[in-house]
């Protein structure tokens, strides 16, 4: 899929009205990266409704080798242009389904707390195809309370690892824990494929060494429930323990947002 392509199908998933101000966002975030240290990730303002970048933090040329100021003037077309060429329909695939899935099933009120993670392959100053997996938190949104400005991190990996195209939206809830609302896989099925949003956010909290206490406590519910849970997933894996489910979600490179 060729570029001019590919802004097509994205202004249409992204077609909104009335443009916000981004003024008041912009410099909160510019005074912040002056403090961040450099690592593995980076930040952006996005702006999709002139397909711009709004802001773009000072890691972008430590972690791709990019330069900012070049991205920022050409914008997203040019940033599309170094993405995989077999990640792009997947990729807008996702991008779609997920404001599918936010307009119709997501409250206005709720999209105020909630949080999309894709993604992708894109190649950096060297001409090495990395892994990137981004996450956008609305910032702003259209008269329709449609989310077009975004603060997007951006995590890049090493290109040695097999990521499957996924996308997964996440609702902040009142214990300030994220619960998962939509997943889907857009390469291949998963091997948890069959699993509740519930149960995956349960799966996701064991690899980080939760344990049933303490999931009960992230996600408000009982610690009976969690174990409940538990036999289910692995029921459903026909697998034997917690410790082999790890295991196989480890091996097998499963990207769990």
């Amino acid at each position: 899929m060729i570029v001019k392509d590919i802004k097509s199908v994205y202004k249409d998933i992204f077609k909104s009205y009335d443009k916000p101000s981004l003024e008041e966002h912009i410099n909160k975030i510019i005074e912040l990266d002056a403090y961040l240290p450099y690592s593995s990730t980076f930040f952006c303002v996005t702006n999709t409704q002139n397909l711009s970048f709004e802001y773009i933090s000072k890691n972008m040329f430590s972690c791709l080798g990019l330069n900012s100021d070049l991205i920022k003037t050409k914008g997203m077309r040019y940033f599309w242009s170094r993405m995989h060429p077999d990640d792009v329909e997947h990729w807008l695939q996702a991008l779609n389904e997920l404001m599918i899935f936010t307009l119709n099933e997501i409250t206005t009120e709720e999209r105020r707390h909630m949080s999309y993670t894709w993604n992708y392959r894109l190649k950096n100053a060297k001409g090495i195809y990395v892994n990137i997996v981004q996450n956008t938190t609305p910032l702003e949104f259209d008269v329709d309370e449609k989310p077009i400005i975004g603060l997007a991190h951006y995590t890049v990996l090493d290109p040695q690892i097999q990521l499957q195209v996924s996308a997964t939206a996440k609702l902040l809830n009142e214990n300030n824990e994220y619960e998962t609302k939509y997943f889907n896989n857009f390469s291949q099925k998963l091997l948890y494929d069959g699993i509740s949003n519930r149960e995956r956010d349960i799966v996701r909290l064991l690899v980080l060494n939760n344990n049933s206490k303490d999931i009960a406590k992230k996600l408000n519910i009982s610690p009976n429930t969690v174990d409940t849970h538990r036999r289910n997933i692995l029921k459903k894996l026909n697998i034997s323990s917690t410790g082999e489910l790890i295991g196989m979600i480890k091996t097998n490179n499963f990207l769990m947002f």
